[in-house]
């Protein structure tokens, strides 16, 4: 398998963070967006969309967007659950990642940390720091009653909430308001077969 990311990218790192938890033996090729990898015709024909990540199969498939890859890789394993209904919650969290906290967490801290927070981005900046806030407050909420987002046991709903989540600083926003995720995010941290963005594996 071959995939192909960015390492300072939250979805690509799910995608090493699922492989490296599953021991999966994989060829790591950065793209940088700044080049235009992602507008060759070499990539377009791998995802028209233009975006990273991309799982390359071994038969030549191409595989987009985060969320999917990391259940294909989890698909029988102990990342996820065997139950229908703990198969949706996992699918439910993963909704939410992409639709309410991504586009806040992960913008915020491409606004902050990449673009250098200009001041043409100062209002939309505050507008995700607040949208932010109430996802991590929605996953503040269930983790004070489960230590993972789906009950007993970490599954890949918690691989797509952590790769934003744990960098959160970097957007700015502060987690001392949340215990019961910071508990979280040292148990992830903590977890045998655990990878740091920093950590990329070619």
């Amino acid at each position: 398998m071959k995939v192909l990311g960015s390492i300072t990218s939250g979805n690509c790192y799910k995608v090493k963070l699922a492989m490296a938890l599953l021991g999966i033996d994989h060829e790591w090729q950065h793209i940088a967006i700044a080049k235009g990898d992602t507008r060759t015709p070499e990539f377009l024909a791998l995802n028209p969309n233009g975006m990273i990540p991309v799982l390359v199969l071994d038969d030549g498939q191409a595989l987009t967007e985060s969320n999917a890859i990391v259940d294909y890789l989890a698909e029988g394993s102990w990342l996820m659950p065997t139950g229908r209904l703990q198969r949706a919650r996992v699918l439910e969290w993963q909704f939410f990642e992409q639709y309410n906290h991504e586009p806040n967490v992960g913008m915020a801290r491409f606004i902050r940390k990449f673009l250098g927070l200009p001041d043409s981005h100062k209002a939309v900046y505050e507008e995700k720091l607040a949208g932010g806030y109430k996802a991590l407050a929605i996953m503040e909420r269930q983790l004070s009653k489960t230590p993972y987002l789906v009950g007993d046991h970490y599954t890949a709903a918690d691989i797509s909430l952590y790769a934003y989540t744990h960098v959160a600083h970097e957007a700015g926003f502060d987690l001392a308001p949340f215990p019961a995720m910071r508990g979280w995010l040292e148990r992830i941290r903590q977890h045998p077969g655990h990878v740091t963005m920093e950590q990329v594996q070619v």
